[in-house]
């Protein structure tokens, strides 16, 4: 199947889905058919290890949260934030729109590249964070569950009780789910699942 050639637009696809389903797969393999990639989650990272924002994490909560090689200790981070749910607030507070900022630059750098098709949000926060609602499109990702988990166990050394304490911070996935447009069942093979995106993005593009 060919995709279609793109309009003038440049639409925005957001990725959503559970910790563990694929969606950076999902989304690599869309960047294939003419699109960029934004990986919040990479830029989260940098932003993370900004002094600005290292000196308000020590802060807030003291030197611990810095590694010895000068970086943010993100572990330390995910120790104190997913505990409580406030402390999670603060942080999101500080690197959500830094993040937002790194994506307009990402919009506007693209805009004049006719080689882009459109872009995709890579973010494990889509709906949460509100980057859904500057999305012309959201696909979700659709995998199992203990195919989720034996990928974060195998990648992350994340036990059961890890990836659910995990999941009870973020929106349910049925919720995720009911908000989406497009559904890839990452369930049946990657070769399916190819098939599955580039008919998506022919939609997406066909209405943009």
């Amino acid at each position: 199947m060919q995709v279609v050639a793109r309009s003038k637009s440049q639409p925005v696809i957001g990725i959503a889905g559970g910790i563990g389903s694929g969606k950076s797969w999902v989304a690599n393999e869309m960047a294939k058919l003419g699109g960029v990639v934004f990986d919040a989650d990479a830029v989260a990272k940098k932003d993370l290890d900004r002094s600005s924002v290292q000196r308000q994490l020590v802060e807030w909560w003291g030197k611990k949260v810095i590694a010895g090689d000068g970086k943010t200790d993100r572990r330390a981070l995910a120790d104190i934030v997913f505990h409580d749910p406030h402390e999670k607030t603060k942080l999101e507070a500080i690197v959500h729109p830094l993040v937002r900022a790194e994506r307009e630059k990402l919009k506007r750098r693209v805009a004049i590249d006719e080689d882009v098709r459109f872009i995709v949000m890579d973010t494990p926060l889509l709906f949460e964070a509100g980057f859904a609602d500057d999305c012309d499109a959201v696909v979700f990702v659709d995998t199992d569950r203990d195919v989720r988990l034996e990928r974060v166990r195998a990648e992350r050394g994340w036990d059961e009780a890890e990836l659910t304490r995990r999941e009870t911070n973020q929106w349910p996935l049925d919720r995720k789910l009911d908000l989406s447009h497009h559904i890839v069942d990452n369930n049946t093979g990657e070769a399916e699942a190819v098939v599955q995106i580039r008919d998506i993005i022919t939609r997406i593009l066909e209405t943009s």
